[in-house]
């Protein structure tokens, strides 16, 4: 009986945290700041110019991969070991730790997709106080400077990156417990926020090190924070803060940690693009400030190259409580090559299968079988496509995830097959805590297995989450996550079916009880804290549940899974969203910055809760939502269990219209978004850009973020202010043009455009000298369009020309990179001729699809338009030409869209 008592009061005292958590903004007290955080206190405590650390040139090491030598803290005598690397792409890898750690320090696995490739490093000049190292080409040279330690990587007479210029490189080393020193500090040993203790029992581990960025002045990346697309100046402020955390309805323009952590900075300039990452999975903070070069101390360094005192510079700090500095400088010099640099590192998005680049709809929750239907049912009554319908966890029996509610969800293979009947498809959620219930099959395994993370002292760490009491498995083991993967298996997770996929939530992980609303820092990992390990835990549990989407299939089918808590590599296993904001114009504003943030830092596949989380939303936010997510990666609608529902056609017939046509435009343009995804996974580049990666010369770029490019031909520029009745759109590129994809206005570049709007309007521009394909026979699924025709969109540049590419395989499998069997087309138009080239001859694939229209933009009117077949066969085609647009369109080419063929127009 105490123990149903027990029971019942947790229950009620869970009920009540869920219920004041949920009805009102992030309460900042829960989340610490830099002063609070014993660590970024210390480190922040040390003053720029007084650095103890010497480098031993005398120590120097040279092998055909790398360098090393010793530094010297001369204040406690404590020796480091400094380790360089010249990466093959134009890359820097620089490694401090200690030389003889009392134990080892934690570096981070599984982030990197394989050893980089070294180049030779030589040695140009030594003295008795400098060393200087060819890096190659350019005249590129890397210079270390021995009192006090620094490096400077150089170009000819130019100072690319300075390390430790400022001298706020610390290393606080690991020190055996039973010894204090008289200058120990508050927090080093034990320390304490609101009702929890963390043990420390290794003591002060934390890291530093800065880095000057002369000539530069905007900075990006280091998602995830609701804020600006350039980092601020965090001088007077708390620093940027990453450390994965579960925070409701976060507030914007706020360095405070979010859900996910990706340690990338790119700075900018218009001379040369760089970046940093950091390799570090421990709480970390990342300090920004901006000032002139004349106030670094340059020393030695000025015999090797000029410096401008005026010029700006932008300095950056990373401060990390545990692990060692592991630190990857990319050196550019084009956007392109960055991207390219760090893909080469962490590898590329993954390739989804074009139903996840459809619309989702999803709610917490719907219902039972019978509402599934009946939204499923609502959406062909209002002609709305959709793909994807998502169940929250009140579908599971009783939040154990792998079940279904049998009440609720008796039959879900009959739900399932229903979808399938139709084409479409369903996520469930599967979140990473268990909960603890000795009629839990999954529990049991995980308990018999000893999986579960530990406590300090041993046991199997518990914590409160949706569940209730949970326990945690530990996916930093690689035998759990095999396990976790074969957990997919269909004969392993009854009631599921092969269009079914995965949502991971709470990934952080999410601890309601846990100090900041996570794990305790000293949990144990096998050998490792928590604190070593913290931003990597959700990277892990979608690598696992990505691994079981593929081998359920036998290695066939390509998953889609989607994680709210992420790190670097992340973008290897799938989608992420921006987390639970709120439905407020603020919030849908800020889902630009923050997708583009992370679409520089290698997760392309980004989307925000369209409407908005928490609240409810007008119902012309709503509909603006749909025009600006219709236009992102990610595209899903998600609403909070104590909202009014929100489906498409619950705002009356007119905000229905605007709501289905702003879906279907996403629908046309699968194709294009089809290509960009799939050069992403190729190259890395990020699909939804900000202006200056494709205008790195145009200094009007370099801070916009209320419009973005989709590749580099869509250049979007969402309505997200209430009551708008116009927006003033950047069209970037001198002696560019630019076309209303709606009305095929033609604009030029490098003018801000005033644009009138209604409530219709999504102002969307293609750049003169693109081709576009599109499927504009909308159907109720994506998979229901995939042997439809294309309309190839032909929008001409001053010189009358184009091009662009056109991808299709089958859409949902490994095929394309195992079997080669994909169709992969250049199209391009020049001269009057509008051709199409095979960009992959070696592969085999064939396509129902066909070419069913070309619509050119921007040309003149021919007298005559023949279609000219691989074969040598010519045909006349019908065609209509507008003079007052200047649109050329011709109809019913006929030709398949796998086949060489050439349209010539005289």
């Amino acid at each position: 009986l105490c123990e149903v008592c027990g029971v019942v009061i947790f229950r009620w005292v869970l009920l009540i945290v869920l219920l004041c958590v949920s009805a009102r903004a992030v309460d900042r007290s829960n989340f610490k700041t830099c002063e609070q955080s014993a660590f970024c206190k210390r480190q922040k405590e040390l003053k720029p110019g007084q650095s103890p650390y010497r480098a031993l040139l005398d120590t120097l090491e040279l092998s055909d991969s790398r360098i090393t030598l010793q530094l010297i803290n001369d204040n406690n005598k404590v020796r480091l070991l400094l380790e360089l690397y010249r990466l093959q792409g134009n890359m820097t890898r620089v490694k401090i730790n200690e030389l003889k750690p009392l134990k080892p320090r934690y570096e981070v696995p599984d982030v990197l997709i394989s050893d980089p490739f070294t180049e030779t490093l030589s040695v140009v000049s030594q003295d008795e106080n400098s060393l200087v190292l060819s890096l190659g080409g350019k005249d590129q040279r890397l210079i270390v400077s021995a009192q006090p330690f620094r490096l400077d990587i150089v170009e000819g007479p130019q100072v690319l990156v300075s390390l430790n210029s400022r001298g706020l490189l610390a290393f606080e080393h690991l020190r055996d417990g039973q010894i204090k020193e008289e200058e120990d500090k508050p927090g080093m040993w034990e320390e304490t926020f609101k009702s929890h203790t963390d043990s420390k029992p290794n003591g002060p581990s934390s890291i530093s090190l800065d880095f000057s960025l002369p000539g530069v002045e905007h900075v990006y990346g280091i998602p995830e924070h609701a804020d600006t697309l350039k980092l601020k100046n965090t001088d007077g402020s708390d620093p940027y803060r990453l450390y994965n955390l579960d925070v409701f309805q976060y507030e914007l323009h706020n360095p405070m940690a979010l859900y996910g952590a990706v340690p990338v900075l790119i700075s900018h300039s218009t001379d040369r693009t760089m970046g940093i990452f950091w390799l570090n999975a421990a709480e970390t903070w990342v300090d920004i400030s901006s000032n002139t070069a004349g106030k670094m101390m340059f020393g030695k360094i000025l015999d090797f190259v000029q410096v401008s005192s005026e010029a700006p510079q932008t300095d950056v700090r990373w401060i990390s409580e545990s692990g060692i500095i592991d630190v990857f400088i990319m050196l550019g010099p084009k956007p392109a090559d960055v991207f390219t640099q760090y893909a080469s590192l962490t590898g590329t998005q993954s390739f989804p299968p074009l139903t996840a680049l459809a619309y989702h709809q999803c709610r917490w929750n719907y219902n039972d079988q019978e509402d599934v239907k009946s939204v499923d049912q609502g959406f062909d009554e209002h002609d709305i496509p959709y793909d994807f319908i998502w169940l929250d966890i009140e579908h599971a029996d009783g939040k154990r995830y792998f079940t279904w509610d049998p009440s609720k969800f008796p039959q879900p293979k009959e739900m399932l097959q229903g979808l399938m009947d139709k084409r479409r498809k369903l996520v469930a959620i599967v979140d990473p805590h268990i909960r603890v219930d000795s009629g839990y099959k999954i529990h049991n395994e995980i308990l018999s297995k000893n999986f579960y993370v530990k406590n300090k002292d041993g046991g199997d760490y518990e914590g409160w989450c949706w569940p209730g009491n949970s326990g945690y498995p530990d996916f930093t083991n690689p035998e759990m996550r095999a396990w976790w993967a074969s957990k997919f298996a269909y004969e392993q997770y009854e009631g599921s079916m092969e269009n079914q996929y995965v949502w991971n939530d709470m990934n952080e992980p999410s601890v309601f009880n846990g100090p900041e609303v996570t794990m305790h820092k000293d949990a144990l990992h096998g050998g490792w804290e928590h604190r070593d390990v913290h931003n990597l835990y959700g990277l892990y549990v979608q690598k696992a549940t990505a691994d079981g989407l593929v081998e359920r299939s036998g290695g066939v089918e390509r998953p889609f899974v989607l994680t709210r808590a992420f790190f670097a590599g992340s973008q290897r296993y799938g989608a992420v969203w921006t987390g639970d904001n709120a439905a407020e114009w603020g919030h849908l504003k800020i889902s630009i910055p923050m997708c583009l943030s992370l679409g520089l830092a290698g997760i392309s596949f980004c989307g925000a809760d369209v409407g908005g989380f928490f609240k409810h939303p007008s119902a012309e936010l709503l509909v603006r939502w749909y025009q600006a997510g219709a236009y992102q990666p990610f595209f899903r609608a998600h609403a909070h269990i104590d909202t009014p529902r929100r489906e498409p056609w619950l705002f009356g017939p007119e905000n229905t219209a605007l709501i289905r046509e702003a879906i279907r435009q996403r629908y046309a343009l699968l194709p294009y978004w089809y290509q960009l995804f799939y050069n992403a996974h190729r190259t890395g580049y990020p699909v939804m850009r900000p202006l200056w990666v494709e205008y790195p010369d145009d200094v009007a770029t370099f801070s916009i973020e209320d419009e973005y490019l989709i590749g580099k031909d869509l250049l979007v520029h969402p309505v997200t202010d209430e009551g708008a009745t116009a927006v003033t759109a950047y069209l970037p590129g001198k002696g560019e043009v630019w076309y209303d994809v709606h009305t095929f206005q033609k604009h030029d570049g490098e003018q801000s455009l005033y644009i009138p709007v209604t409530m219709s309007s999504i102002p969307v521009f293609q750049r003169g000298g693109s081709i576009i394909c599109r499927k504009d026979r909308v159907r109720r699924s994506s998979s229901c369009m995939e042997n439809d025709p294309y309309t190839l969109y032909a929008a001409l540049n001053s010189q009358g020309s184009a091009e662009g590419e056109l991808y299709i395989d089958d859409f949902h499998t490994f095929n394309f990179e195992k079997a080669k069997q994909f169709v992969h087309r250049h199209l391009s138009f020049s001269a009057n001729t509008l051709s199409s080239r095979n960009l992959a001859p070696d592969s085999q694939f064939s396509t129902a699809s066909w070419i069913e229209k070309i619509v050119i933009i921007g040309g003149s009117q021919p007298s005559s338009a023949t279609l000219k077949n691989a074969d040598g066969t010519e045909s006349a085609l019908e065609f209509e030409f507008d003079s007052t647009l200047a649109v050329l369109t011709l109809r019913k080419p006929g030709v398949n869209a796998a086949a060489d063929w050439t349209v010539i127009l005289r």
